[in-house]
């Protein structure tokens, strides 16, 4: 099987504060499998590290109200293009990210709180038909 997963949680540092999230569960899950990094917001032309960015009525932004939204959506169609053209049967997704969020995203006020909801990659992800997991739900 080939599988995506969210760079960060293989260990490499390019969430936006410059750490990654790395998974033991990920890499159990996918030993034995083809394996295909892929992170939309660097993909999508953003630093490592950057300011934390949520969506904010629609629009994927940092705290002060500047956009970032271009380059997450630049960053997803350009991780949508990688999964397609590697034939990805499954993408394994990091929790509340406002790429990759599965089930849930922050709700867009910075607090930490989450509401249900996805992020622009996994929505891409979802629009053509291709196999979502949250990494909390392995």
């Amino acid at each position: 099987m080939k599988i995506a997963v969210s760079a960060c949680l293989l260990g490499e540092n390019c969430k936006y504060n410059g750490g990654n999230n790395y998974s033991e569960k990920v890499m159990d899950f996918i030993s034995g499998h083809e394996v295909l990094a892929v992170c939309p917001e660097v993909l999508g032309g953003l630093p490592i590290p950057r300011e934390s960015a949520e969506i904010v009525d629609g629009v994927v932004s940092h705290k002060d109200g500047s956009s970032v939204d271009v380059e997450f959506r630049r960053g997803a169609e350009i991780a949508l293009k990688m999964v397609l053209e590697n034939q990805v049967d499954l993408v394994i997704l990091q929790s509340r990210s406002p790429s990759c969020g599965v089930n849930s995203i922050y709700d867009g006020t910075f607090s930490g709180k989450t509401i249900q909801g996805r992020g622009v990659f996994a929505e891409l992800l979802r629009i053509n038909n291709i196999k979502t997991m949250d990494v909390a739900d392995l």
